[in-house]
């Protein structure tokens, strides 16, 4: 008995492991036949820092969707080292969103709350005015654009705060100096949203469903979890919970002490206001995004178990 040709539609997806890209891995599954790439993938190019030749991937393999999950996301060094960061961060989406028009593919791109200057005390809709503080969000802005010129059916999620049980992550950190440290102090004046990167990939996998489908709601969309907190409020949640669940810690969740920005300086500057309004995409794909702390409590049970 022979197997039925597989008809789902070829999704290219670039930045496989990285902690949205391997959860991408899974909720993309469902949908297509996946080709997961990263930049140490041999038989087709993954690399960003060759967009000339990730553009021949694409023009090969001739996908329906490409997901870049890719990103030059090292903030401070950025500063340093800006030619490396525009090349992956806008050259390449460029040759990206080129190859994607000649194919007709989807072309589905991650970008951030950084292209914002964290003024303010509202959440930010995607209509707003962008004005980029530091280098970094320079180049994640530049990748926007470079897109949305190039690529008529691109979809852009800008999402901020992005954690995942693989790999490093802000929650691991606090959990492993509140065990190893007498005092922690957290920054209490930058506001945002954490948001977990399997969500991105499910709400990613949606999108991109309704989209092939119905061939239409390109563009722009802000993509975190409900609601908004300070590292601070983040840290007391994590070490609450592990406390919760039974962790040793030295340092207890009332004992974190908040300071402002200031008493940590750093090579990059951060937006104070990271806040971005989600009902754009809420909306348009009828979704209900859950609250950052649902997620964060699953993290660190997680993480304890």
């Amino acid at each position: 008995m022979t197997n039925k040709q597989d008809t789902r539609p070829i999704i290219l997806l670039l930045g496989a492991n990285g902690q949205v890209g391997w959860e991408l891995r899974r909720s993309l599954s469902v949908i297509g036949q996946v080709i997961a790439l990263d930049r140490h993938s041999k038989l087709y190019c993954g690399n960003l820092e060759a967009p000339s030749q990730i553009a021949q991937t694409i023009l090969t393999l001739q996908p329906q969707v490409v997901v870049n999950a890719a990103a030059y996301t090292a903030v401070d060094k950025a500063e340093q080292e800006s030619d490396k960061a525009y090349l992956i961060n806008a050259n390449a989406p460029l040759e990206i969103a080129k190859a994607c028009q000649v194919v007709n593919a989807i072309m589905v791109h991650y970008s951030t709350d950084y292209v914002f200057d964290g003024s303010g005390q509202h959440a930010r809709n995607e209509s707003e005015l962008c004005n980029p503080i530091n280098l970094y969000g320079a180049s994640k802005l530049a990748g926007e654009v470079a897109i949305q010129q190039n690529c008529s059916r691109h979809i852009i999620f800008r999402t901020s705060w992005v954690y995942a049980q693989r790999g490093s992550n802000f929650a691991k950190t606090m959990l492993r100096l509140a065990q190893e440290k007498t005092a922690l102090n957290v920054i209490n004046d930058q506001i945002g949203a954490p948001t977990g990167a399997d969500l991105i990939a499910d709400i990613t996998a949606h999108v991109v469903r309704q989209t092939l489908s119905l061939n239409s709601n390109y563009g722009l969309y802000h993509l975190v979890a409900d609601g908004y907190c300070s590292w601070f409020d983040y840290t007391q949640l994590v070490l609450s919970e592990a406390e919760r669940l039974g962790k040793d810690l030295k340092v207890k969740s009332d004992q974190v002490m908040p300071i402002p920005s200031s008493a940590y300086p750093t090579a990059a500057k951060r937006p104070f206001n990271s806040r971005l309004d989600h009902q754009l995409l809420s909306n348009t794909f009828n979704l209900h995004l859950p609250t950052w702390q649902l997620g964060v409590k699953r993290l660190v049970q997680e993480l304890c178990d």
